[in-house]
């Protein structure tokens, strides 16, 4: 039986619910702040590592003999980016089309997925 004076150890670990329940309590304001700023934290990684793929795959696009696999690769991460930018909500790419120097014949197959080899 615990002691008036010290809590009964917990038997479960603390939720997520419940983090948020003890961060309400202690500053109302501050309810899902600390989430709301893991969640802009993640998706500055996630957009970063997006664009760090674009990058690698546009640099590798033109080295060695496979340039159709290459061109694969290289629209289907950009692709990917602009989804991922979309989720995120920046709806216009031409900036970064320009910035990052992603090549017409890159943007004109964007979604468009192989077909099955044979």
């Amino acid at each position: 039986m615990p002691s008036p004076s010290r809590p009964a150890p917990r038997t479960r670990p603390l939720s997520l619910r419940d983090s948020l329940d003890l961060i309400r309590t202690v500053r109302p304001e501050a309810g899902t702040a600390a989430i709301e700023h893991e969640i802009q934290a993640e998706r500055a990684s996630s957009l970063g590592a997006a664009e760090k793929r674009v990058i690698k795959a546009l640099a590798q696009l033109n080295d060695g003999p496979e340039h159709e696999e290459r061109l694969s690769e290289a629209r289907q991460a950009v692709w990917a980016y602009f989804v991922q930018r979309e989720l995120i909500g920046f709806r216009r790419h031409a900036d970064v089309i320009r910035e990052l120097k992603i090549p017409g014949q890159v943007l004109a197959g964007l979604g468009a997925m192989p077909g099955p080899r044979r």
